[in-house]
């Protein structure tokens, strides 16, 4: 036996989905720079995910990575296979205070950021500056894959 469904009564179910990706990206939003991870103690700790911006010139690729909190002794700079990774730990001070504490909400813990890069960088003279909780790494090209201008001669 057919059964024919009409375009009227799959609305209904259509609503239900975009209601549950508007949900979805809602919590992606809220909650997308850090994810429960549970430790080895078997209770669950935030890892956090730092945001970061890319950007190119003629000369460099550059990224910049927010990592307040964070001290410059604790972040790891790996480059392998055009693989750049960054790595480190947030570490929570522990506050020995008489305070009660009504909410925690600032993340810590592990995180790792990793960018695969073209093949027309210079590999050996990436440099990495840490100013005031920001990361800058910038990753100059090679010569041959910048940018130049090829003069036009008249015969």
């Amino acid at each position: 036996m057919l059964v024919r469904t009409t375009r009227r009564q799959l609305e209904p179910v259509t609503d239900v989905f975009q209601s549950w990706r508007r949900l979805n990206r809602l919590f992606d939003e809220a909650f997308g720079n850090w994810a429960a991870v549970p430790s080895e103690n078997g209770t669950v700790t935030s890892a956090w995910v730092p945001a970061c911006d890319i950007t190119e010139d003629k000369e460099n690729l550059r990224v910049v990575v927010e990592l307040p909190g964070v001290k410059p002794k604790d972040v790891k700079i790996s480059l392998e296979n055009n693989l750049l990774s960054i790595r480190g730990e947030k570490k929570q001070e522990s506050e020995q205070t008489t305070d009660r504490v009504h909410r925690y909400e600032r993340a810590y813990g592990t995180f790792e950021r990793t960018f695969t890069l073209p093949s027309t960088v210079d590999a050996d003279r990436i440099q990495a500056r840490y100013d005031n909780g920001i990361l800058t790494v910038t990753i100059p090209k090679v010569e041959r894959a910048r940018p130049r201008e090829i003069p036009v001669v008249t015969s």
